[in-house]
């Protein structure tokens, strides 16, 4: 399996090797300890950026009777809780966190049409509190699939602090499903949203993968 670095964090990476290269030019010149200690700093950093934003290459997998994971992480929350943003409704919550050393790219765990997609500025509390659902930064996106309408949220947290969501500009589009959804730096969750009488296949604390898990089976 080989490793590339996300769009998203090329210009991290980039930072972090030029403030890297600068910071051992001027040891040449400068032999200082400060000098010596802040090219080791921005070197740990930039090996951190280089691993944090890895894109690992999965088989890209579709099966319109399944919901995939959108995330790479921990199931946190398995439970029926009502919808109340956009469909208004009884619904199966599963959520999954994601800490600082999950892979951070979201991908979309259906497919069909992008029905509604919307950012909400928030507060930042500890993404796998029950509450972070409704009062942190998130960005809900609702797909019309041919089993009908799934939801999903993602959700910022303590250290996250921008959620990238491809779907925003893709309103009343078709999408395919484990296409890429978007990318929350350094640490959050993502909720799902699905029917009652989906046949849920995962556990609290259960590991997942984007594009690979599968975390439901529609009826």
């Amino acid at each position: 399996m080989t490793r590339k670095i996300h769009k998203e964090g090329n210009l991290f990476v980039a930072a972090g090797f030029l403030i890297f290269a600068g910071c051992t030019a001027l040891c040449f010149f400068y032999k200082t300890v400060l000098l010596y200690v802040l090219a080791t700093i921005t070197f740990v950093l930039l090996l951190f950026f280089t691993w944090f934003f890895r894109k690992p290459e999965r088989k890209h997998i579709t099966d319109e009777n399944v919901i995939f994971s959108p995330a790479d992480g921990r199931v946190v929350i398995c439970e029926e809780v009502e919808e109340d943003e956009y469909l208004k409704e009884r619904r199966l919550q599963i959520s999954i966190f994601m800490s600082l050393w999950n892979v951070h790219a979201n991908s979309f765990p259906v497919g069909g049409k992008i029905e509604y997609c919307k950012h909400h500025p928030g507060k930042h509390f500890i993404a796998w509190y029950p509450k972070a659902s409704h009062e942190n930064e998130r960005t809900t996106t609702v797909v019309n699939t041919t089993k009908g309408k799934i939801v999903f949220r993602q959700i910022a947290g303590v250290i996250a602090r921008r959620i990238v969501c491809y779907a925003e500009k893709m309103t009343e589009k078709e999408i395919v499903q484990n296409q890429k959804l978007g990318f929350i730096k350094f640490g959050s969750r993502v909720d799902i949203f699905i029917p009652l009488d989906a046949k849920v296949e995962v556990k609290v604390g259960q590991k997942v993968k984007s594009t690979q898990t599968v975390l439901a089976r529609l009826s």
